[in-house]
């Protein structure tokens, strides 16, 4: 090769491949210059600066790094030749040999092309007093008749210890105005090593404030709920992938549903992505994948012998037998979050919806019966995961059906007699159960006395006011005693059924005798089981045992306010 040959720069090209794979494959402004930061990280830059000129007329773009640079053999041998793989060249890493490479098929720099019409490029490495200054223009590139471009180069005196690559987007496509923002946060999207500290990118438009390029700007609108973190979730999986401690990141899920875009879980390699969001293979009918979003890196894809991420690096090969082990360890992943996600969700609402009404779900829940407590977990599971409904309007609608099925003792509460309420509210307020079932019956058995007269023991006044009055024994002294009063034909002192007729006609006989005799012997069961029981154990005894519990006692209540009514009916 002559000398004039060494200072001649050749690129070699097809021009429909060059057209498809520049302008049509890279026509986003993020994706074409993350192709730019991807090469000053490869080129051990520490920092790259993005910056946005518009003046209204003209539009222009500058990316500088403080890379490596490259030497006039590298511009020719490496930028300027199209579809170098790198990889088989055992170029894999950096120059300093401390980064893994992220870029591979020679392909990024076309990237440019989907933006400007012509590229200006300035590179110089340390201790060299020049620097290699040259442009690409596509239209030239384009009407050239060999598959060769020769662009024209020159050498301008440079500080010698200063190194790194300026390149300059002249005569841009777009027409409209740039939102430094907007781009800042899409290209944060497509890395994950802006947070090393060994590498910034910052962004600026007509030389104002610069704006660093960070993970905090991925995820700055969403606000994060509940996270899982990598790879310490992947030991939890029941998997035997081999890669599962390989995986890094974070999946997190959000209180408020998030926008389309920022749906998805993202996949890295090297710090580079390589698979646009997604949910692998789950199904996305669910509104649950409304609230998921994050990232993993699996860099040792990057590794494996195929290359198996897609040109434009927004999917992988999922045909590939790596990778379909990948994606099904991934739905795996997402199939164990959603369900603790539903858990966590719905106690999260719970509390919120407890706090906000002052109604404890928890405790509602365990205070209602078995039987309505499945029906009422049902109803509200459906009301508190329906992320349609307004919060406010949640709240009523719990409020209405706790209105509707309150509480057990609440719910029971409700239907007790009131000469029961009146004795035991103190009580029952206070949850103690078994004073205020204690308290009623004393009122009950009094209740009795005053009508009567009678100063019986408790269980034979029960035999003696409501059953037919028999000689008897008093079962508490073992005495006979006399009823109070001498009854004609076959009436009870205290008669719980005269006053109803059927239709104008009386019940059967037996009818009548059954519910009377109930009266007297519901009301001695109560005597016998409840009152004398509490009168001869502590309470706490009963409570510890299960002997006889505070339901007992609320069941009992029950029976009480039944005898009361009855009692109020007796002639």
């Amino acid at each position: 090769m002559s000398d004039d040959d060494d200072k001649k720069l050749r690129m070699s090209f097809d021009p429909s491949t060059l057209e498809h794979l520049g302008v049509k494959m890279y026509s986003s402004l993020p994706n074409a210059l993350a192709e730019l930061i991807a090469n000053a990280y490869d080129a051990d830059a520490t920092c790259v600066r993005i910056n946005l000129h518009d003046d209204g007329a003209n539009k222009s773009i500058e990316v500088i790094d403080d890379g490596v640079g490259m030497t006039f053999d590298e511009i020719n041998d490496k930028f300027l030749r199209i579809g170098r793989n790198r990889r088989a060249e055992e170029d894999t890493y950096s120059p300093s040999g401390n980064r893994k490479a992220t870029g591979k098929k020679g392909l990024g720099k076309l990237a440019l092309f989907g933006l400007a019409q012509r590229i200006k490029i300035e590179t110089r490495q340390k201790r060299m007093d020049e620097k290699i200054i040259f442009e690409l223009d596509w239209n030239k590139i384009m009407s050239s008749e060999k598959p060769e471009y020769n662009p024209t180069s020159k050498l301008k005196p440079c500080d010698p210890s200063k190194q790194g690559t300026k390149i300059t987007l002249l005569d841009l496509k777009r027409s409209s105005p740039f939102d430094k923002k907007e781009l800042a946060v899409s290209i944060s999207k497509l890395f994950v090593f802006f947070d090393n500290k060994k590498f910034k990118c910052c962004l600026t438009l007509n030389n104002d404030e610069p704006m660093a390029v960070n993970q905090k700007l991925k995820y700055e609108s969403v606000d994060e709920q509940f996270p899982w973190k990598f790879p310490e979730f992947s030991m939890s999986i029941d998997d035997n992938f081999e890669y599962k401690n390989r995986i890094s990141g974070k999946i997190i899920s959000t209180r408020k549903p998030l926008k389309p875009n920022l749906r998805g879980i993202t996949l890295y390699a090297n710090g580079r992505l390589v698979n646009a969001p997604e949910f692998f293979g789950r199904s996305e009918s669910s509104h649950v994948y409304s609230y998921l979003t994050g990232w993993l890196e699996v860099d040792y894809i990057d590794n494996l012998e195929e290359d198996v991420i897609s040109t434009n690096r927004q999917s992988l090969n999922w045909e590939n037998e790596e990778m379909k082990k990948l994606r099904n360890f991934l739905f795996k992943i997402l199939q164990k979050i959603v369900k603790e996600w539903r858990e966590k969700w719905q106690k999260a609402k719970e509390e919120k919806i407890s706090k906000d009404t002052g109604i404890n779900i928890e405790i509602w829940m365990g205070e209602t019966p078995e039987s309505i407590r499945k029906i009422l977990r049902r109803i509200l599971r459906l009301v508190i995961e329906d992320g349609g409904i307004d919060p406010i309007l949640t709240e009523k609608i719990v409020n209405n059906i706790y209105g509707l099925v309150p509480g057990y003792p609440y719910y029971h509460w409700r239907n007790l007699h009131p000469k029961v309420k009146e004795i035991s509210r103190e009580y029952y307020q206070k949850e103690d159960y078994y004073t205020a079932f204690s308290e009623s019956v004393k009122c009950y058995i009094d209740e009795i006395m005053r009508i009567t007269g009678s100063q019986s023991p408790p269980f034979n006044l029960m035999k003696e006011v409501f059953i037919l009055p028999d000689a008897h024994q008093c079962s508490e002294c073992n005495r006979p005693f006399k009823p109070i009063k001498k009854v004609s034909g076959t009436q009870p002192i205290l008669d719980v059924t005269a006053k109803y007729v059927q239709s104008g006609k009386s019940f059967k006989q037996a009818t009548l005798d059954g519910i009377q005799k109930g009266q007297g012997l519901l009301s001695q069961g109560v005597v016998a089981g409840g009152r004398n029981t509490m009168a001869h154990e502590e309470f706490r005894n009963l409570k510890q045992t299960d002997l006889f519990t505070e339901d007992d006692c609320l069941d009992a209540l029950s029976i009480l306010s039944h005898l009361f009514r009855r009692l109020e009916d007796a002639q």
